[in-house]
C-alpha cells in the first residue's frame, strides 16, 4: 500500500471520487508526497474479532456478486470452505459489517435459519463437527458498503465511472463475510463478478471465462490457485481497456509472465506506457534480487481508479497512477505482504518496509548511481525531521490504521533500516540471498521481525541482534560530532555519538568516513562500540584535508559537528599537561610537569568550540567539576599570555 500525495491527486480526489478522501496535510510531509494511509477523522474504534474464529482455516473462497462501476452496493453470495482445526467445531463465525443485509445461509448447502448477525460478526450455529472435518459455509447477502473515506472496503467514483475494492487492513468484512486472521491464509480463490457488459472486471489470478446472463449483463470468472490473504482479494469495475506487456525473467530461461492491465480508455495507455512497459523490467531486476516473481503462473497486472496510490492486491495492483516508484513499490509487495505477510500488524515492516525498499532497488537496478543516492537521501531525510518512533509497533496500537501505516516509521524507517541491514553485511551477495532464503522458508505463510533476523544471522554469520533492539524495536537515531588530527603519517578520529531518543542511548554500528586528500581519497571504517570511540588509521604519506561522514549514505544519523582539532598539543613544548580520570563521571583533574606561570584560565568547550565553563587560577588539587555535563566529548583549553594547550577529554 501507497498514499502520493500531490497537489493534482487531492483536487482529482475531492472532484472525482463520490466517497470524498479527506487529506491529513499535517501528516502528509514527504517531498510532497508521502506512504501514509489517510484516516477521515481522528476517531479510532476499538476492533474486535470472535475468539471463535480461530477453530477453522479457511481454505477456498468463492465470492459470486452483482457490482457496477456506479455504486458501492454489493449483492450475492460467499462460499467458504473450512476445515475445524479445533478438537470440534459448532458455531461458525465470520466477519461482516453491521449495515450489509444477510438474506439466508446455508451450511453443507442445507439452509440454516438461526443464525445471528451481531456487532459486525455473523454466528452460525452448525452440527458438532470433529477436528480435520471440511464444511462449507454459503451466505446470501446485499448491501451499500459505508463511505467512510480512505479506510473503505468498496469505493467509487462517478467521473470517470469507477469502483473498486480495497480490504487492508479491516474492511474485508465491509464487502464479503471473512475471517481478517492474517496467519490464515485461503488456498485458493475465486471472484465471479456479475456486471454491465459495458464493464470489465480485474481481480486476482487468471480469467477463466466471461458468461453471458442475459439482460446487459455478463459474468467475469476470475481464479487464483495461489495462497493468498484475506485482504489481498480484489475487485476493480469501469469502462476499462486492456493493455498487456510481457516480463521475461532469467529463471524463466525465456519463458514469460503476462502483465495484464486494464486502464481507462482516455489515453492513459499513451501518457503512462514509459512507466507501464518497466513494469517488465521491475518484474526482472525484483526477480533477481528476491527470487522469481512469486504468482508466475498466473499473471501480474494493474486496475486503473481514482485511488491515491496503489494497494498491492495479488497479481493485479490497484492503482490511481502510473509513478516509477509507485508502481515498483506495489510490485515489491508481491514479495514483501503477498508472498511472505506480516504475522500480525505489529510487524508491517515485512509489507511495507521492504515494498518501500523496492522503491530503492527500481532506481539502482534501473537508474544511475546518482539517482539512487539521491533516493535514499530523500528517505534517510524523512525520517530523521522527527526525533522519536520505533519500526515495531506497540501492541497498544496494534489496530490503529494511523500506526500501522506511518509514513515515516512503517515506510520510511523501515525502507533506511534493511539499507543499514545491507551495509552492515558488508557483502550484497549474501544480503540479497538471505532475501531469497527468507522468501523460500516463509513463502505462503507469515513471518515477523524476528524471523527475518534469524535468516539474516544465519545467511551471513553476522548477529543482527543489537542491530535489532537499536534500529528495529528501539527509537530515533544517533547524533555525530567528531573531532580530528593528523599526526605525522596517522590520523586520530574521535566519534562521540548522542542519539536522538532517550530509549535508545548507543547505536551499536558500522561506519564508513571518507579521507579526502590531494593524493587522493579513502574510505575507512569504524565500529562504533560505545558513546565515545577513538579510531587510529594509517595514511601512507597522504595529507588528510576533510572528513566526510558516511558518503554513500549508508546509515541514519546527523552529523552535528565534524572539526579537525590542529592546536591539540602544547605550544609550549617544554610543558606536559595530562587529565585524569579520562573518561570522567565527575572531577576532573590536571597533572602538569614543567614550569608554568600560574595567571591562566581554563576553559570547558564543547567540540565545536562553544563555551561551556570557565575559571580563573584554578588549583590542581581541587580538579574542575564537570558532573552536570551530558555524555560526550569535550574540550579543555588551558590559557595564559605564554601557553596554550588544548585536550580532549570524555564525559561519561
Amino acid at each position: 500500500m501507497k498514499i502520493i500525495l500531490t497537489t493534482l491527486t487531492v483536487l482529482a480526489c475531492i472532484a472525482n471520487t463520490t466517497a470524498q478522501q479527506i487529506i491529513n496535510t499535517n501528516t502528509l510531509k514527504h517531498n510532497a508526497c508521502s506512504h501514509a494511509k489517510i484516516k477521515p477523522n481522528n476517531t479510532l474504534p476499538q476492533y474486535v474479532q470472535s475468539n471463535l474464529m480461530g477453530r477453522y482455516d479457511v481454505k477456498h473462497v468463492k465470492l459470486d456478486l452483482i457490482m457496477e462501476r456506479t455504486s458501492t452496493h454489493v449483492k450475492g453470495n460467499a462460499t467458504l470452505l473450512l476445515q475445524v482445526n479445533a478438537t470440534s467445531l459448532d458455531t461458525i463465525a465470520l466477519e461482516l459489517l453491521q449495515v450489509i443485509n444477510i438474506d439466508s445461509i446455508k451450511i453443507n448447502n442445507v439452509l440454516i435459519s438461526n443464525f445471528t448477525h451481531t456487532n459486525n460478526h455473523v454466528y452460525t450455529p452448525c452440527n458438532t463437527y470433529p477436528q480435520g472435518t471440511m464444511v462449507s459455509i454459503q451466505v446470501f447477502y446485499n448491501g451499500t458498503s459505508p463511505n467512510n473515506g480512505f479506510f473503505s472496503g468498496v469505493t467509487n467514483s462517478l467521473s470517470p465511472e469507477v469502483t473498486w475494492t480495497l480490504s487492508e487492513s479491516f474492511q474485508g468484512r465491509d464487502w464479503w463475510p471473512c475471517k481478517q486472521v492474517l496467519s490464515d491464509k485461503i488456498d485458493s480463490v475465486d471472484v465471479w463478478i456479475t456486471t454491465d457488459t459495458a464493464n470489465k472486471v480485474g481481480s486476482n489470478g487468471l480469467l477463466k471465462k466471461i458468461t453471458l446472463t442475459g439482460a446487459g449483463k455478463h459474468r467475469y470468472e476470475w481464479h487464483s490457485n495461489y495462497m493468498i490473504n484475506y485482504y489481498l482479494i480484489s475487485a476493480s469495475i469501469a469502462k476499462y481497456i486492456e493493455y498487456n506487456v510481457y516480463a521475461h525473467p532469467n529463471a524463466l530461461a525465456g519463458d514469460s509472465i503476462l502483465i495484464q492491465n486494464y486502464l481507462y480508455d482516455d489515453g492513459t495507455v499513451v501518457s503512462s506506457k514509459l512507466s507501464i512497459d518497466k513494469t517488465a523490467t521491475y518484474i526482472e531486476k525484483f526477480s533477481d534480487a528476491f527470487g522469481l516473481y512469486p504468482f508466475w503462473k498466473e499473471k501480474y497486472g494493474h486496475c486503473q481508479t481514482e485511488l491515491g496510490g496503489g494497494e498491492e492486491h495479488q497479481t493485479m495492483t490497484t492503482i490511481g497512477f502510473f509513478f516509477d516508484d509507485l508502481v515498483d513499490h506495489e510490485l515489491g509487495h508481491q514479495w514483501w505482504g503477498n508472498n511472505v505477510t506480516c504475522a500480525t500488524w505489529q510487524d508491517i515492516f515485512i509489507n511495507e518496509g521492504f515494498a518501500s525498499y523496492c522503491e530503492h532497488i527500481g532506481v539502482e537496478r534501473t537508474g544511475t548511481a546518482l539517482q539512487a543516492l539521491n533516493q535514499i537521501k530523500s528517505v534517510q531525510n524523512a525520517v530523521i525531521s522527527q526525533p522519536n518512533g520505533s519500526v515495531y509497533i506497540p501492541f497498544a496500537s496494534a489496530y490503529d490504521e494511523n500506526r500501522i501505516f506511518d509514513g515515516r516509521l512503517s515506510y520510511d524507517k523501515g525502507s533506511a533500516i534493511i539499507h543499514m541491514m545491507r551495509f552492515e553485511a558488508q557483502n550484497d551477495s549474501l544480503f540479497f540471498k538471505a532475501l531469497q532464503n527468507f522468501q523460500i522458508q516463509f513463502k505462503d505463510s507469515v513471518a515477523i521481525g524476528e524471523d527475518l533476523k534469524t535468516v539474516l544471522q544465519n545467511t551471513t554469520g553476522i548477529s543482527y541482534a543489537d542491530f535489532f533492539n537499536q534500529w528495529y524495536y528501539g527509537e530515533g537515531y544517533p547524533k555525530y560530532n567528531i573531532t580530528w588530527n593528523q599526526a605525522n603519517d596517522t590520523l586520530t578520529l574521535n566519534v562521540n555519538q548522542t542519539t536522538s531518543a532517550a530509549v535508545t542511548p548507543l547505536f551499536k554500528m558500522l561506519m564508513e568516513y571518507k579521507l579526502k586528500s590531494a593524493q587522493g581519497d579513502t574510505i575507512v571504517k569504524g565500529y562504533q562500540t560505545n558513546n565515545t570511540n577513538e579510531f587510529k588509521y594509517k595514511l601512507n604519506g597522504k595529507t588528510i584535508t576533510q572528513i566526510v561522514v558516511d558518503p554513500n549514505f549508508k546509515v541514519l544519523k546527523k552529523v552535528i559537528s565534524n572539526i579537525q582539532i590542529t592546536d591539540i598539543n602544547t605550544v609550549n613544548t617544554a610543558l606536559a599537561v595530562e587529565l585524569f580520570p579520562n573518561p570522567v563521571n565527575d572531577k576532573l583533574y590536571l597533572s602538569v610537569e614543567g614550569q608554568f606561570n600560574q595567571a591562566f584560565t581554563v576553559q570547558v568547550t564543547d567540540i565545536s568550540g562553544r563555551v561551556i565553563s570557565q575559571t580563573n587560577n584554578i588549583n590542581f588539587a581541587t580538579g574542575i567539576d564537570v558532573s552536570l555535563l551530558c555524555a560526550g566529548t569535550y574540550l579543555l583549553k588551558l590559557n595564559n599570555a605564554n601557553t596554550s594547550i588544548i585536550k580532549r577529554f570524555n564525559k561519561l
